[in-house]
């Protein structure tokens, strides 16, 4: 796989010289043209020690508008990300639509050093690899463009670099003991970058390898790369976003519903019953919820159900339970203009509670297959594809150690109504309601179909769905505090 980047490619400088002027002018001419686009473009530079990473990302730095270009770099985890799942720090950077992201050190590189460090198998290896293609895909299907680069060096060239560094004072500190070790054990670490690039190589994300050893080849060619790269998809945006089109109009088959068609919404609690539980669950989630901050167990409370189906009521009897300074909640609304130039579970990563906190979504990145699907804000391609993708980053939190629940909370259509017409004779009730909720009544089997679906295909072993009868409020928050009470003691042993 090496061989062709051990060939001893060459640039003099004169050459040099000559084309960088021309190719950094059409670098900021595709940045100008980016800055409309649709789609972010995420840039790895990876590579052997000592193949020229930090000096190749300062290169594209010089060359690129700083305004439109941020430069990422990961070392070791702080105590912030290790409280939270691993990849979540790679969804806080990913950049916006029409912006660049370079990155020096990525999603590569523990899984690559702890394979050298045989801190791993290969098939520890290669399981952290599939979680890359997964990534990867997510964001390649959200429409982003990624270039990868592997700087590569032969192993001569390699001990000759480090000597050079690590003979001048200026540039002594850039070669660690980790560096020299990985000279020693140089045909191992070329394997396993081999055996990475292999598995991780796709299609739509492939690898670029460039010999590392002359700096001026090294530059240009990197650099033609990415103009090439994205100039490409620039040129093809307008056939995306017609196929995109196309594709919207596209008849979204029907199916007879079942899951909520099999609830009992007959189901109530008296008044006096209501009370007396209430006060036992708020009192046991206070208990389990101040074990929790000590064991370090977070919470992701996701709350769905239909229009005035009374998730906030819920969430207003678990709120006054828990400790104000442990808590958060997000309701979620139509994203921001900044939300809209990421994926779509990029705003939903950002809020992941940090170790013993709690964070209640009063709806969620479930939303892509409910309202975004039944409304047409997302393609077929976009919502059917989002099944997947929601399983995966719920997996992600579960094998983290975060207990998830996700509640679906539901009602029927006279109960809505009257909920409706209640709203509008209370003052401080009747900005809830407005013509659109209305509307969607006119869709409620559309909602109900799709929220099958999302039951059948995201109902999982390690985040299920718990089904919440709700035409009568009291019922419904007892059994979701219940619920919230029973996982808490399983989570805390």
């Amino acid at each position: 796989m090496f061989e062709v980047a051990e060939l001893g490619h060459k640039i003099n400088k004169k050459e040099y010289n000559q084309q960088v002027p021309e190719l950094r002018t059409a670098l900021l001419d595709i940045q100008e043209e980016l800055k409309e686009a649709d789609f972010p473009v995420i840039v790895l530079v990876s590579g052997m020690d000592g193949a020229g990473k930090g000096a190749t990302v300062n290169l594209l730095n010089e060359w690129l508008d700083p305004r439109y270009v941020r430069t990422f770099a990961f070392g070791d985890r702080s105590d912030e990300e290790l409280e939270r799942p691993n990849y979540w720090r790679f969804w806080r950077s990913l950049p916006p639509k029409g912006r660049i992201g370079l990155y020096v050190g990525s999603w590569y590189s523990d899984p690559i050093a702890q394979r050298a460090a045989n801190k791993s198998s290969d098939a520890d290896l290669d399981r952290q690899l599939l979680r890359i293609k997964v990534f990867e895909r997510a964001m390649v299907d959200d429409g982003a463009l990624i270039i990868k680069f592997w700087l590569h060096l032969s192993q001569k060239s390699q001990a000759e670099r480090l000597k050079k560094l690590g003979g001048d004072p200026k540039t002594a500190w850039m070669v660690t003991k980790l560096d020299k070790k990985h000279l020693k054990n140089y045909a191992h670490f070329r394997a396993i970058a081999e055996r990475t690039l292999r598995g991780t190589s796709t299609g739509p994300a492939p690898w670029m390898i460039v010999e590392g050893t002359d700096a001026y080849y090294r530059g240009l060619t990197v650099g033609q790369h990415i103009r090439d790269r994205i100039r490409q998809r620039l040129n093809g945006a307008a056939d995306r976003k017609k196929g995109k089109a196309e594709a919207a109009i596209q008849p979204v088959p029907i199916k007879k519903l079942t899951v909520l068609q099999h609830l009992d919404l007959s189901q109530k609690l008296d008044k006096k019953d209501y009370q007396t539980k209430l006060e036992t669950y708020q009192s046991k989630i206070h208990y389990l919820g101040r074990m929790a901050k000590e064991k370090k167990i977070s919470s992701v409370i996701v709350l769905e159900g239909l229009d005035a189906g009374g998730k906030g009521g819920l969430i207003r009897r678990i709120i006054p339970a828990l400790d104000a300074r442990n808590y958060q909640v997000i309701p979620i609304a139509a994203p921001s203009d900044e939300e809209r130039a990421h994926h779509y579970l990029w705003r939903f990563w950002r809020h992941i509670p940090r170790a013993g906190q709690v964070t209640i979504y009063d709806r969620s990145w479930y939303g892509r297959v409910l309202v975004e699907r039944v409304e047409g804000f997302a393609t077929p391609e976009e919502w059917m594809r989002a099944y997947a993708e929601i399983n995966d980053f719920e997996e992600q939190l579960t094998n983290h150690g975060t207990l998830l629940l996700k509640f679906w909370v539901h009602i029927d259509q006279d109960e809505q109504l009257r909920r409706f017409k209640e709203r509008e004779k209370i003052s401080f009730k009747k900005y809830k309601i407005t013509a659109e909720d209305y509307r969607n009544r006119e869709r409620w089997d559309d909602y109900e179909q799709a929220v099958n679906d999302m039951v059948e295909r995201t109902s999982t072993e390690y985040a299920p769905w718990i089904m919440i009868e709700g035409n009568d409020k009291k019922f419904a928050r007892i059994k979701a505090m219940r619920h919230y009470c029973q996982r808490l003691e399983q989570a805390l042993g």
